[in-house]
């Protein structure tokens, strides 16, 4: 005989338990996490912002009276020379700088990635070396080495019979010397941007276009470049931006008249011209005015970027 089993009648699950609801202090903790950036930020970013703008429209003596004048700073800059001289300066300044800065950048990132090189990191880390360094130790070395009368680059160019340059004082002297210590200073970071990049795309790319025939230019072109194309696009965003802002280097080479870079203006960017007419004339309003004109250029650099940006995922 064999006994039939049947099984024992399962006990009812219990109901779920319905959510606890949360407390009025756990529901406002995360807004009190991110509460102190966005306080800092509105005392010390968005406050000054929003009040350059503001006294853009004023006469504003700070130890004076404040005048409504409107847009009268505005038509005086556009009609002043001195502004236009200093927005020629930044934008010469930066092609120089920004340029050259990203191609050698470039370049030095796809070296170091693909070299076979003893004490690699060591290399890697060196390029550094000039962005952790003062901006005015920098300034005093290539103030030495343009100089007109004892600089290094002088006494070679007088070895092939070119007379002395004054670098400091002639207009495409002081911005060849400016975009010299721009890009000294900024290349290593921008090559550290690009190599972390690059380390990410797989070595077995690069082998089977070498394996297919494509040769080192090909590589470099067809693969390198296309896999840095949205860093190539921040760095180019951020170079132009630091370069629309470049205020210390022309400051610390130019001696005797630091706030106009020389006697005729030769090296005074926007920044420059910006601090000379709000803290050295004390025209707030007028230097204001500069400040929003320079948030403007800032502005359409950004609206490039971002239609890049576009066309860019459009392609893929």
């Amino acid at each position: 005989m064999t006994a039939t089993l049947t099984p024992a009648p399962s006990a009812a699950l219990p109901p779920p338990a319905a959510p606890k609801a949360r407390g009025l202090g756990e529901r406002l903790a995360p807004y009190a996490y991110i509460a102190p950036f966005f306080v800092i930020f509105g005392v010390f970013g968005l406050f000054p912002f929003a009040f350059t703008f503001y006294v853009a429209l004023f006469d504003w003596n700070p130890i004076g009276d404040q005048v409504f004048i409107g847009a009268d700073n505005f038509t005086r800059m556009f009609a002043d020379p001195r502004f236009w001289n200093a927005t020629g300066n930044t934008l010469s300044i930066w092609a120089l700088s920004t340029v050259p800065q990203l191609l050698l950048a470039l370049v030095l990132a796809h070296v170091l990635n693909h070299a076979r090189l003893r004490f690699a990191l060591f290399f890697r880390m060196s390029v550094l070396v000039p962005y952790i360094t003062s901006v005015a130790a920098t300034a005093i070395v290539f103030a030495q080495l343009f100089d007109r009368d004892y600089g290094l680059l002088n006494w070679l160019l007088g070895l092939v019979g070119v007379a002395p340059v004054d670098f400091v004082q002639s207009t495409w002297g002081s911005h060849v010397l400016i975009a010299t210590m721009v890009t000294w200073r900024w290349f290593g970071y921008t090559t550290l941007l690009y190599l972390a990049s690059l380390q990410s795309v797989p070595r077995s790319v690069f082998e089977a276009a070498a394996i297919d025939g494509a040769g080192p230019w090909q590589r470099f072109r067809h693969i390198t470049v296309p896999s840095l194309r949205p860093v190539i696009i921040f760095t180019v965003v951020t170079s132009t931006i630091g370069g629309l802002q470049i205020f210390t280097e022309p400051l610390l080479i130019a001696s005797g008249a630091p706030l106009t870079c020389g006697a005729v203006r030769q090296c005074q960017t926007l920044t420059l011209f910006l601090y000379e007419q709000g803290f050295g004339q004390f025209e707030f309003g007028y230097g204001s005015a500069i400040g929003v004109a320079l948030f403007a250029m800032v502005v359409a650099i950004a609206a490039i970027n971002y239609l890049l940006s576009t066309r860019i995922k459009a392609d893929r």
